[in-house]
């Protein structure tokens, strides 16, 4: 396997934190030209925004908590080249489910769909590490 395999998944990943901005700036676009927009405070520019502007802020802001483990984790298998096919399905795995993750709190934001995306891409990530540790120490 190349290194392009284990750092595809890290550029789709990249790429959704992407999406995601252009989808909060579109609806805070939206949000401001619609006058659903409060300003509370103009000298600390806090601004209360509507729900779904919101979602889509929280979807993004999400974007910098676990993933930054997993692009850890993705410099560091690059570095001592421990990966095979299991670390990379694993990636797409785990990148699948901050994929589901985001539609999920971009839309509906049902918490019985979002939380076991987010479970689910948490388990994946311990197991990557777990896997990472053994291979490292063996």
């Amino acid at each position: 396997m190349n290194l392009q395999s284990i750092i595809a998944p890290a550029v789709a990943q990249a790429f959704l934190t992407l999406t995601l901005l252009f989808v909060m700036a579109f609806w805070r676009f939206r949000a401001f030209r619609a006058g659903d927009v409060q300003v509370i405070d103009r000298a600390a520019s806090k601004i209360v925004w509507p729900r779904y502007a919101a979602q889509a802020e929280r979807s993004f802001l999400n974007q910098f908590e676990t993933p930054l483990l997993f692009f850890v984790l993705i410099a560091f298998l690059a570095i001592t080249r421990i990966w095979d096919p299991l670390f990379v399905t694993l990636a797409w795995v785990w990148v699948a489910t901050r994929i589901a993750h985001a539609i999920v709190h971009c839309t509906s934001n049902a918490l019985s769909l979002r939380f076991p995306t987010f479970i689910a891409g948490v388990v994946v990530l311990v197991v990557m590490w777990a896997l990472f540790a053994i291979e490292l120490l063996a």
